[in-house]
């Protein structure tokens, strides 16, 4: 049988593995802005978090990715911010605290033609502890599958490159005996499709 960490360790690997095939098959644009229809995957990003910095397991660091994909539909009438991307991504802890697997949707409103703003909403799966007996220095989660809430500050920089700043906090909303949560800050850099 495989375990929780070895599941996790391969569906990171699957997902960069995604990443580094979709970002190697595309043709960079020209300029910032708007995209044109047509393909499956929206951007793919990959950076680094500070891990929990206010809690237990603070004091290391993250790999993060994150795979945003098209709009599966956009009605004529209706601004596409109203319409929200499907995502997948991953947080990978480099000191052996916590790491995540998540998917959901993500609302991109933009602000200007290259400033935009985002927020998430997903459930995550996690390595962490979930029992009543917490390790010093770990946080207590008490589920294992948890609600993920993000938001972010993007740039649209020239060739389809992106950066974007933001939080993202994990949490199991009361479900479950524990629930510390888990908040991680950091930048990211996004290729657009």
């Amino acid at each position: 049988m495989v375990s929780g960490m070895e599941t996790l360790r391969r569906l990171l690997a699957a997902g960069l593995f995604l990443m580094a095939g979709s970002a190697s098959a595309a043709d960079p644009p020209a300029l910032a802005g708007p995209r044109p229809p047509g393909g499956w995957l929206s951007e793919a990003r990959f950076g680094m978090a500070a891990h929990d910095p206010w809690s237990p397991e603070a004091g290391s660091a993250n790999l993060a990715g994150l795979l945003l994909f098209r709009r599966p539909f956009l009605p004529a009438s209706a601004p596409a911010a109203l319409v929200p991307l499907p995502h997948l991504g991953f947080s990978a802890s480099l000191g052996g605290k916590t790491s995540h697997v998540h998917a959901g949707v993500t609302w991109q409103v933009d602000l200007t033609d290259r400033l935009f703003v985002e927020g998430s909403l997903g459930a995550a799966f996690h390595d962490g502890h979930t029992g009543r007996a917490i390790p010093a220095g770990r946080n207590a989660l008490g589920c294992r599958a948890l609600f993920r809430e993000a938001a972010s500050v993007g740039y649209r920089l020239d060739g389809g490159w992106t950066v974007t700043a933001g939080l993202e906090h994990l949490s199991n909303a009361g479900r479950c005996n524990a629930n510390r949560g888990l908040t991680n800050v950091g930048v990211m850099l996004g290729y657009r499709f």
